[in-house]
């Protein structure tokens, strides 16, 4: 290898000719090696080398020749090219040294920024400081922060400051919904749910196949969605996430038409809109009770007009009351659920269900002491196979092997755990918190919900519920990745 190299050079120096030098040789010599130029210096390239060979040709180089310099290249195509480069001088040599680390430094940027993805439109709406909408979208601010921006901080007054640096104007249409005259007006009783809305304030839009004179000055948006996308594209996608953001931007465009705000002019800036100001950086941290954090300040408030029916879904959460239950039979639901457990303990006494996903719910008694009977009725039933037991209402709900019941302690324990999987029964498997029955000291758990309550990214999460078909559910539904949020808040 050092002769070869030595009789490349002095040919090289002696004639300047590469294309003939490149002809001579045997079939291998011409395979292995091959002249080129590369950043306008003679190079000659190594192929077909194992590793073990090509590091003996680098130590040959740096050993006996000065004038040459190894270097490796990536060409494009995800392939490294080995070259041997002649040089001048030992500054040619640096100079050459510096341009080949910034081409690397350079494609390593590229491939950075090709795997970055949806990161990019995060940076986007950051730096654009727009004015962002979202519908009750606490929830998905949370997400954003814990994806894209770092850690969800452990209280309300971090968490503000954190999200006002990257998007100083956020706007809930939930909240303008429920806190402007003009739009109350329309909405009258109406649910301000996002479907409801947009049906209600879009109806040219959302049923596009029939005509509503009333609405014929609505204003109209329109869609560029591929021939695939086209025919799923209308109000039954409700909870898919791009209709769910294109129903929020009809909702906001609407509401902006009806207050009288001209949101077409392209002088004007929706941050800076009187008519919007008061309603800007207002998000719920729960609607039921109408609880809102002001993201300009960190304060917290209370709505201070509810309606009747959001009265009586004011149900204040005491954590000593309640009772989690995971892994029942799929043909349960909640609505089973409280019938089953109502049959033992009255209909009274169930305060209501909350689904935490399809495999595991919450269920809230009236007295903490219901906890401790709930649990041991389980234990009781579970050791004996006696006809009384086959035949007690809750069998329904415990004669699967799977069903595990345990006090909130064991919800704080499974969701503490860094293993992720998308139902709480697989997480609680996994956490190795299964087939067992586990009860909780009421004088611990208000010493943790004292702790909890001062963080709103926590317990009020929980509070949000509404009535479906005469019983309480969870509005949220918690299903899925939420109770994953809770987790990294301390909860």
């Amino acid at each position: 290898m050092k002769n070869r190299l030595h009789e490349w050079r002095d040919r090289l120096l002696s004639e300047r000719n590469m294309e003939c030098q490149g002809q001579e040789g045997s079939n291998d010599y011409q395979r292995q090696f091959e002249t080129i130029f590369f950043k306008m210096r003679p190079a000659l390239t190594l192929s077909d080398f194992t590793s073990h060979q090509t590091k003996l040709i680098q130590l040959v180089i740096k050993k006996h020749f000065e004038d040459l310099c190894f270097v490796v290249v990536d060409d494009g195509d995800a392939n490294l090219q080995q070259l041997v480069v002649y040089v001048d001088s030992r500054d040619d040599k640096e100079l050459l040294m510096q341009e080949v680390n910034s081409d690397r430094q350079e494609a390593a940027e590229m491939k950075i920024q090709s795997a970055i993805g949806f990161r990019h439109v995060i940076d986007l709406l950051s730096s654009e400081k727009k004015l962002i909408i979202g519908h009750n979208c606490f929830l998905d601010i949370a997400h954003i922060h814990k994806k894209f921006i770092g850690s969800l901080p452990s209280t309300a007054e971090e968490f503000v400051s954190s999200i006002g640096k990257h998007f100083p104007f956020i706007m809930d249409t939930k909240i303008l919904l429920n806190g402007n005259g003009i739009l109350q007006q329309r909405m009258k009783k109406s649910s301000t749910s996002l479907s409801s809305a947009f049906a209600l304030l879009c109806p040219h839009i959302a049923f596009s196949s029939q005509s509503n004179p009333a609405f014929s000055s609505g204003v109209q948006v329109e869609v560029q969605v591929d021939d695939l996308s086209s025919s799923n594209w209308n109000s039954g996608d409700k909870h898919e996430a791009g209709y769910d953001a294109f129903m929020t931007g009809c909702v906001f465009a609407q509401a902006c038409n009806l207050m009288g705000i001209d949101f077409v002019l392209p002088s004007e800036n929706l941050a800076d809109n009187e008519k919007l100001q008061k309603h800007i950086n207002h998000l719920y941290l729960s609607w039921a009770s109408g609880d809102i954090i002001d993201l300009s300040t960190g304060n917290r408030m209370t709505e201070p007009l509810r309606s009747n029916r959001s009265k009586k879904h004011q149900a204040k959460i005491s954590f000593e009351n309640i009772v989690l239950i995971w892994g029942f039979p799929a043909n349960l639901n909640a609505r089973k659920i409280k019938e089953c457990i109502s049959k033992v303990f009255g209909l009274a006494n169930i305060v209501s269900v909350y689904h935490i996903d399809e495999s595991a719910v919450f269920v809230q008694f009236a007295k903490p002491e219901m906890v401790s009977e709930f649990l041991d009725l389980k234990k009781n039933l579970e050791r004996h196979d006696d006809p009384i037991s086959v035949l007690h209402p809750l069998t329904e709900l415990f004669g699967a092997k799977g069903t595990n019941a345990a006090g909130y302690e064991a919800y704080k324990e499974i969701c503490s755990s860094p293993m992720f999987k998308v139902l709480f029964a697989d997480q609680a498997e996994a956490v190795g918190i299964n087939q067992k029955t586990t009860s909780i000291k009421p004088e611990s758990v208000k010493s943790q919900m004292h702790e909890a309550a001062n963080n709103s990214l926590t317990a009020d999460m929980l509070n949000e519920t509404t009535e479906v078909q005469g019983m309480e559910v969870g509005a949220n539904d918690l299903r899925n990745t939420n109770y994953h949020i809770l987790r990294s808040s301390s909860m």
